[in-house]
């Protein structure tokens, strides 16, 4: 390797150019190619079982998801300019390409279903909007006598309508989510009108990722180019480690590109990743050419670059190697964020490591050698190594109080991992108080929720749903799920049941109940279907009724509230199965709370696997099982204090938060890998333990604590996204490059010194 990087830079001219002309190669496929995937679904990996059989369901029923417009009048909607503005939004919607004219329900589509004397019918609840004072009023009892659509499309003080037109997956774009937008606005005044619904918060994602993205990538280059100015005390050395980073960038997004892979909002912290980490690299190989100009004042450019591959080029290598399994192995998750996330960000960190050992010295062969005041600083100051003599000799002297103190911090960590949490919600992902999720309250407030949970009811014959012992146990389970806080309401065909038994008797109160009889609920079923529209009972039963759909809506999409509503209906799994009924689940609501136990498994298994494959490269590398142990402890104890800070602070496990422990071993294992190659070094060089921990301290713990600061604050400016799961991430990443820097000069320091692991063969 290293005979191969001296004949490559031979010709530093050239090998600039040929990585300059790839680079653009990649910039322009970037630039044409990029695209933000917009839809959440596809965040999800559609071959597994329960996401096929969702699909299935999603077919069977019609189910999609829906945008929501709701019309508020604080002064009421029962007035000819609100309830005109309902009808004509509502046929707007229905003439848009995108939209199914079946698919929009409002109070001006809506079916009544009413008692006459021949029987039953299906009208509308008005067709031409009503003008005078009895029709108004005419309208509002009728609405407010069919449960079926008071409290659903029209709130309870009767203040706010909703129209709500469901969608396809594969329809929604950029551009039909700001026409909805635009459709709404024109409808503005003097009512409010509100826009929520799982497409916009797509939408709102695809608007916000990519802007966000553009925001935090100008801050964290000025971020760290003033912290790498700071620290590297020197433009030229500013320059060429910044060029590795933002060069690896490219290449990762191009790559990214080139193979068609959609930008989630998770790939947007890539640039933030790469160059937090890439510079770490340059920061090492200056901090050692620093330090060799120190002592040989008088070297060539040649001398110079020749000892710092020498010494460096091993330990920039094996770093590297590390940080790239660690995000590697998100490939376990079968969430595609993550996995797209790990294996390019992985790819990036390998192309920096390359940059770093080809550009940076090119750049010192072609641009000169650094200032070489240093040398001077050193002379007029010849105890700038003594602190860390010092702090070597005293953690030795005190190793009894660092090991109780990690101890204690680890019995504090593992307590707070049995709070962690794992959050599916996709609206928790923007501030509350942005208009996004101020809406989606709103909605809330008048109204069941703007997030669904399907339960698929599957019988073992045909007609089994006609059945009333059937049909009350449907009842019966919706009732108690609706004593959820977060549950608003339900709907299934009892309630068209219900509300038919009710209006053939006079809509008398006492027959609002399943009918008793299976002939009964066979002859009200056969009227509707002749009077009504029976698209809509469709949507809650197949036509062989061995198949029922009943809808929970809820007040939140996170896992929690999911989770507290499938507990109530799991009560039911066993008196409907003795009826030969099985119970299952679908919809974008069931899909997330999927999607965030494939997170969690997905976490268990990368975070083992990095795991154990970097102990297993540590001791490849060292050639020695004892030094891969010793290596994992300060990343271990980060992981610990990572996610027992999330349990204490109640900070949920999210697509964005699950990063967290492959980034920190994959970064924090540096620190580890640079220190132990040095302590070998400098052990088997004086064969003296405290030459050797004082030596190791100025060297690599100098280096260390360049690279942790340059990298904590390149992540700390996710503090300034839009995204709250961003900024968690930031200051948790952060937080373990404090720790693992911390915990490989003290715990691990102490460890390897006790070991005696380079001293027990004085040959």
């Amino acid at each position: 390797m290293e005979k191969l990087l001296y004949k490559i830079l031979k010709y530093p001219w050239l090998v600039v150019i040929v990585i300059l002309a790839i680079s653009a190669g990649f910039f322009m496929a970037m630039k044409d190619n990029s695209r933000m995937e917009t839809d959440l679904d596809k965040y999800m990996p559609q071959e597994h079982p329960a996401f096929v059989y969702s699909n299935q369901a999603e077919e069977w029923f019609n189910i999609n998801d829906g945008i929501i417009i709701a019309i508020e009048n604080k002064d009421g909607i029962y007035n000819s300019g609100t309830l005109k503005k309902v009808k004509d939004l509502t046929k707007a919607l229905q003439k848009m390409d995108e939209i199914e004219k079946n698919d929009v329900t409002s109070l001006y589509t809506a079916d009544n279903i009413v008692g006459t004397d021949d029987g039953m019918d299906v009208k509308a609840f008005y067709k031409r909007v009503p003008k005078t004072p009895e029709k108004l009023e005419a309208l509002r009892q009728k609405v407010r006598s069919n449960e079926m659509i008071y409290k659903r499309l029209v709130s309870e003080d009767e203040k706010v309508t909703v129209i709500i037109a469901e969608i396809k997956d594969d329809v929604f774009s950029q551009d039909f989510y700001n026409r909805i937008l635009e459709l709404a606005k024109s409808y503005d005044g003097p009512e409010i009108v509100h826009v929520a619904g799982r497409p916009i918060v797509e939408g709102t994602m695809a608007l916000l990722g990519p802007a966000d993205m553009k925001r935090m990538v100008p801050i964290v280059l000025i971020v760290i180019i003033l912290v790498l100015l700071w620290v590297l005390r020197s433009f030229k050395n500013t320059f060429f480690t910044m060029l590795v980073v933002t060069l690896s960038t490219i290449w990762a997004f191009g790559l990214m590109a080139v193979f068609n892979i959609p930008i989630y909002a998770v790939s947007t912290m890539i640039p933030v990743m790469l160059i937090a980490i890439g510079v770490a690299d340059g920061i090492h190989l200056y901090s050692h050419l620093d330090l060799y100009l120190r002592e040989h004042p008088h070297a060539s450019r040649e001398e110079a670059v020749k000892d710092m591959l020498h010494g460096m080029w091993k330990p920039v290598v094996m770093t590297s190697v590390t940080t790239a399994v660690g995000f590697i192995s998100l490939l376990t998750s079968e969430v595609y964020p993550i996995k797209y996330f790990g294996l390019f960000t992985a790819f990036g960190v390998l192309v920096a490591m390359l940059f770093s050992l080809v550009l940076i010295p090119a750049g010192v062969l072609l641009m000169g050698l650094p200032g070489r005041k240093k040398t001077k600083e050193h002379k007029e100051n010849p105890n700038e190594g003594h602190i860390a003599f010092k702090f070597a000799e005293m953690l030795v002297a005190h190793k009894s109080v660092t090991i109780i103190s990690v101890a204690i911090i680890s019995a504090i960590s593992i307590f707070g991992i049995t709070k962690v949490w794992i959050n599916s919600s996709f609206l928790e992902k923007f501030e509350k108080d942005s208009d996004i999720v101020q809406t989606d309250a709103f909605i809330n407030q008048h109204f069941g929720g703007t997030s669904t949970l399907n339960v698929i009811l599957q019988g073992d014959r045909e007609n089994i749903f006609k059945q009333p012992h059937v049909l009350e146990l449907i009842d019966e389970m919706q009732n108690d799920a609706e004593k959820l806080p977060l549950v608003g309401n339900s709907f299934s065909l009892a309630d068209y049941l219900r509300r038919m038994n009710k209006v053939m008797h006079a809509d008398s109160a006492k027959y609002d109940a399943i009918p008793q009889s299976s002939d009964l609920v066979a002859q009200y079923l056969l009227l509707y279907e002749m009077s009504g529209d029976p698209e809509n009972l469709w949507k809650v039963v197949d036509y062989k009724y061995n198949k029922a759909n009943v809808t929970l809506q809820l007040k939140s999409d996170n896992s929690r509230a999911i989770n507290e509503a499938i507990a109530v209906i799991e009560k039911y799994k066993e008196p409907l199965a003795k009826e030969h009924v099985q119970i299952r689940y679908a919809g974008s609501g069931y899909k997330g709370l999927v999607f965030t136990d494939l997170i969690l498994e997905g976490q268990i298994k990368s975070l083992l696997m990095s795991l154990v494959i970097i102990i297993v490269l540590l001791a490849l590398m060292f050639r020695n099982f004892t030094i891969g142990l010793i290596g994992s402890v300060p990343i271990i104890i980060t992981a610990l204090i990572s996610f027992g800070i999330m349990g204490l602070m109640n900070i949920p496990l999210s697509t964005t938060t699950a990063l967290v422990s492959s980034i920190a071993i994959g970064i924090g294992i540096d620190y580890a890998v640079h220190f132990i190659e040095r302590y070998k070094i400098y052990a088997l060089k004086t064969r003296d333990k405290t030459k050797t921990i004082q030596e190791t301290m100025l060297h690599s713990g100098r280096a260390i604590i360049f690279n942790a600061f340059v990298v904590i604050m390149g992540f700390l400016v996710l503090l300034f996204s839009v995204f709250p799961p961003n900024r968690s991430l930031g200051a948790l990443v952060s937080l373990n490059m404090f720790t693992s820097f911390l915990g490989t000069v003290t715990i691990m320091f102490i460890i390897l010194y006790s070991s005696n692991i380079y001293f027990k063969d004085k040959k």
